[in-house]
C-alpha cells in the first residue's frame, strides 16, 4: 500500500468546492468532500507502494482526490460533469502558479523538461524494488524534430482503476496532462491512454509558438 498523506487532498479539496458547488450545488459538494478521505485511504491501501521518495508517487495523490471525490458521491457525480468541474479546476490561476513555471520555447526550459522526465526513469532504475511498479518511460529521440516524445506501457493508476472500478472515470485524470503541459507553454499531442484500451500511453509535447510540428 501507499504512505497514506493528506497535503494533495486538504488543498485540492479546498479549491475543488467553488467549482463543485457551482456544478452540484452545496448539497452533494459537501455530501463528496465530507466522504471523500476515507474512500482516499481506502484506495492508497490497496495501491501498490512505488517507493515514498518516487518522483512520480504525485500523480497518484494528485489523480486519487478526483478519483475519491467521484466515488465518494454515490453515483451522483457523472465522469462529464467531473470533467467539467476538474477543468474549472485547472483554470484557477493559483493552480497555474502551483503547477507552471517554465516555458519550454525557451531551449534550456524544454531541455530542463526532458531531463526531469529521464531523472524519474533513473530514480525506478536505481530501484529496481519498485521497477516494476511505477511508470516506466520509454524515450524516443528519433521519432519526432520538435519537442521530446516518450511513452509508457505501465501505469499505476491505470492498474488501479482497472482492478477497483474506477475505469470509467480514469481519463478525466489522464486529460490533466493536457492541461500541465499548457502551464509549461506546451502542446501535448497524444493517439493513446491505457485508460481507454490503447497499448500505450504517448506523449508528444511541443512548445506552443511552433505551430505546425513534426
Amino acid at each position: 500500500m501507499m504512505p497514506y498523506k493528506v497535503t494533495y487532498l486538504r488543498l485540492f479539496s479546498l479549491l475543488l468546492r467553488k467549482p463543485m458547488e457551482d456544478e452540484y450545488g452545496k448539497k452533494l459538494t459537501r455530501k463528496a468532500l465530507k466522504a471523500a478521505p476515507a474512500v482516499y485511504r481506502q484506495m492508497l491501501e490497496k495501491t501498490d507502494d512505488i517507493g515514498a521518495d518516487n518522483p512520480m508517487a504525485g500523480n497518484i495523490y494528485m489523480g486519487f482526490v478526483f478519483l475519491a471525490i467521484w466515488k465518494a458521491a454515490d453515483g451522483a457525480i457523472t465522469p462529464d460533469s467531473l470533467r467539467r468541474v476538474t477543468k474549472s479546476f485547472m483554470g484557477r490561476p493559483i493552480i497555474g502558479k502551483l503547477m507552471g513555471g517554465r516555458d519550454i520555447n525557451r531551449q534550456e526550459d524544454l531541455e530542463a523538461a526532458k531531463a526531469k522526465f529521464h531523472r524519474m526513469q533513473e530514480w525506478a532504475d536505481a530501484h529496481p524494488e519498485y521497477k516494476n511498479k511505477t511508470w516506466d518511460f520509454n524515450f524516443d529521440e528519433t521519432k519526432h524534430r520538435d519537442g521530446s516524445y516518450y511513452y509508457f506501457t505501465r501505469c499505476p493508476l491505470e492498474k488501479f482503476a482497472r482492478e477497483n472500478g474506477f475505469l470509467e472515470v480514469l481519463p478525466v485524470a489522464c486529460e490533466i496532462d493536457y492541461m500541465t503541459t499548457a502551464f509549461s507553454h506546451g502542446v501535448l499531442h497524444r493517439d493513446y491512454t491505457l485508460a481507454t484500451g490503447g497499448p500505450i500511453c504517448d506523449y508528444w509535447i511541443v512548445p506552443d509558438q511552433i505551430k505546425d510540428p513534426e
